[in-house]
């Protein structure tokens, strides 16, 4: 049944394939459908057009239609840009970044390389130097894999 409908509706399938698309674009957002939903009624309204032509057979038109998803998934990509917002705080959500170089007095000494320092409102695990508590210390660096900072000795 599904698939007589559709062989009925001839050059109207890639505008309804397209409208498809266009709609599970909304009810799942991800901006990536409605480029292969666009692509669709290009090739649906190039369709109407052109459909009595004997070379516009249905492999040419899935080709037209892989090379226009393409096209608009590259051009979309461009036109929406590439996601990263330049801010006049990129250190804004990034907590231990925001410590590289501040001074600190150590409240605990620093053995075997480890340690404990408290900077503002928060006790951090630091790495460094072994140094005696009292000690000033500078963050060098926050380590990727944990949320530790290196210190060194001021």
């Amino acid at each position: 049944m599904l698939i007589s409908f559709l062989s009925g509706l001839g050059a109207w399938n890639w505008i309804f394939l397209g409208l498809i698309l266009l709609v599970f674009e909304i009810l799942l957002p991800g901006v990536f459908l409605l480029w292969i939903g666009i692509a669709a009624l290009v090739v649906g309204a190039v369709s109407l057009l052109i459909w009595e032509h004997g070379y516009w057979i249905w492999q040419v038109q899935v080709l037209v239609f892989l090379a226009l998803s393409l096209v608009c998934a590259l051009l979309g990509r461009k036109t929406m840009g590439s996601g990263k917002v330049r801010s006049d705080q990129p250190l804004l959500n990034r907590r231990a970044e925001q410590l590289v170089g501040r001074m600190a007095t150590l409240a605990e000494p620093i053995t075997d390389g480890r340690g404990r320092l408290r900077l503002d409102d928060t006790m951090w695990r630091i790495s460094g130097p072994d140094l005696p508590a009292g000690a000033r210390v500078r963050v060098a660096s926050v380590t990727a894999t944990e949320l530790e900072l290196v210190v060194e000795a001021a």
